[in-house]
């Protein structure tokens, strides 16, 4: 939403004790801006520090997804609330590194202990878990991809490790090709200067959905 520039000036008139009655009161709607103000301007703890605290909660949810397998669909729902962990603590910290640090770490958590069983599934119902999945795979690429080369350098093995987890998995692996997705990316952790024009004309083609 743009603001009107006569709301703007008429903002600027309103006395301190005004502005602050209205920030309150726009705060208590907004919670991803209200705790990303109490992390700026009251916390103490540093980035890495809230990092590490995701990373902790996040490994829990892990575990306790693997244990509680139920099906891809259902699976692929506990990603996405784990994905969504993800995006509100970078919301709140601007957390750059942490965006495809955490969800390399979501993925590399669950892919490699539960291939054996996602194999039992035929494609068409496992495929509610590859297709999320690869997306979000883009996503990382994309991500990883705007760090000058020695930062990259840092997701290598976490990148290697899901390209090789993806591979033990034909169908997983087939899913990947059918998507537009080349393993060698994870694999060599070489990713190509326009990944972010090839994910939108994979898009365009009505894959990763």
């Amino acid at each position: 939403m743009i603001l009107p520039k006569e709301l703007k000036e008429a903002i600027t008139h309103l006395s301190s004790t005004e502005k602050d009655k209205l920030i309150f009161r726009l705060l208590k709607k907004d919670l991803a801006l209200a705790n990303r103000l109490l992390f700026e301007l009251v916390s103490t703890e540093t980035v890495e520090e809230k990092r590490k605290k995701i990373q902790k909660s996040l490994v829990f949810q892990i575990d306790r997804s693997v244990e509680q397998f139920y099906s891809p669909g259902y699976l692929s729902m506990d990603v996405r609330y784990m994905s969504g962990m993800i995006t509100e603590h970078v919301q709140i910290t601007k957390d750059k590194f942490g965006d495809p640090y955490l969800n390399l770490l979501n993925l590399n958590g669950i892919i490699p202990k539960l291939n054996k069983q996602l194999q039992t599934y035929k494609p068409i119902k496992a495929n509610k878990f590859y297709v999320p999945a690869l997306a979000r795979i883009f996503k990382i690429l994309m991500n990883v991809s705007k760090f000058h080369e020695d930062e990259q350098y840092e997701f290598r093995d976490e990148l290697n490790k899901l390209g090789e987890s993806i591979i033990e998995n034909q169908d997983f692996m087939k899913a990947a090709i059918n998507n537009g997705l080349d393993i060698n990316w994870l694999l060599n952790a070489e990713i190509p200067e326009n990944i972010v024009e090839i994910h939108k004309n994979i898009r365009a083609l009505g894959l990763l959905r």
